[in-house]
């Protein structure tokens, strides 16, 4: 995947405690540590957000929704 330059600002205590785990070799360096923090950030409030609109789905009207039409469509289908 092609990657973006990009200039950010962090405090002087976060930079600090990224560069330790950069000297520690748990990241390879900077850059990769802050694209693999971004991009778990980003799955999380993803999942988050699935979770938020799944919660809002009423599930007696959705299984309704599923099964609307489902008894005609049994008779139609060939036996096995």
């Amino acid at each position: 995947m092609a990657a973006s330059k990009i200039a950010i600002t962090l405090e002087k205590d976060t930079l600090k405690r990224l560069d330790m785990l950069v000297k520690s070799n748990f990241f390879p360096n900077r850059s990769k540590a802050i694209q693999e923090a971004v991009a778990e950030k980003l799955t999380r409030m993803e999942k988050s957000r699935l979770a938020q609109e799944c919660a809002k789905l009423d599930p007696d009207f959705e299984q309704s929704l599923a099964e609307e039409g489902f008894t005609s469509e049994l008779e139609e289908w060939p036996e096995y």
